[in-house]
């Protein structure tokens, strides 16, 4: 197997993706127009960006992915090794924690309080399980589910790099939920009271474990990679 280089887009698809980013842009600002107040802080633009990067690297594996046409076992298995991926992050990430007991509030919807992406989230505190339903994060875990079901039944490719995605989620596992859930009213103090650093590490963390997954070099591959940058 050999790493497939991505070649440049041609027009249809460059037009399409600026149509795409300019919809996002103008959401973000009727967010800000309505809700905010354009903000002065650089780290808080940047805190906005990261969920679109989620997404938008989520809806770019979508459209440039096709299922192979392989013997039915084969997809049980690779659905059944996705599945379980899935649960892992979404246990790891906080999309999933244990219950609460007597202390639960049941279904809450988190919606202009924080950024689009980190909202609208579908809360769940319930006695035995606790469910927070952050989009950018359970797109991003599906996609990365998906991913691992391509490599699972793609018995050329390297499923030991899935492993990778458990990292996208760990750093920043508390900062998101904790915002979500403490009831944050404000983009302003939406941002003062998570760590930046988390969120831009977690999110280049997901795009190289995405590429990981989609391109999948082998030792060989990484070999010859290594060596092309010696000679320079």
């Amino acid at each position: 197997m050999s790493i497939r280089y991505a070649r440049l887009p041609d027009r249809e698809t460059a037009v399409y993706w600026a149509a795409v980013v300019n919809a996002e842009l103008l959401v973000v600002l009727l967010y800000f127009g309505v809700v905010t107040g354009f903000p002065s802080s650089l780290e808080f633009l940047v805190l906005v960006a990261v969920p679109w990067v989620w997404l938008n690297v989520s809806w770019w594996v979508y459209r440039n992915s096709s299922l192979p046409d392989v013997p039915l076992r084969r997809r049980a298995a690779g659905t059944v090794v996705a599945v379980g991926y899935f649960l892992v992050l979404a246990w790891a990430g906080g999309l999933v924690a244990p219950g609460i007991g007597d202390l639960a509030t049941g279904f809450r919807v988190v919606t202009y309080q924080v950024p689009p992406g980190f909202g609208p989230a579908l809360l769940y505190s319930g006695e035995r399980v606790v469910v927070n339903l952050v989009p950018y994060q359970a797109v991003g875990y599906l996609t990365l589910a998906g991913l691992v079901y391509l490599t699972a039944v793609d018995m050329a490719g390297s499923a030991a790099a899935g492993v990778v995605g458990l990292f996208s989620c760990v750093s920043c596992t508390f900062p998101v939920i904790a915002a979500v859930v403490s009831g944050v009213t404000g983009g302003a103090t939406f941002a003062a009271s998570v760590g930046q650093g988390a969120y831009e590490l977690s999110t280049v963390v997901f795009v190289a474990t995405v590429a990981l997954l989609r391109w999948r070099p082998d030792v060989g591959d990484l070999a010859r990679l290594r060596a092309a940058l010696n000679r320079r």
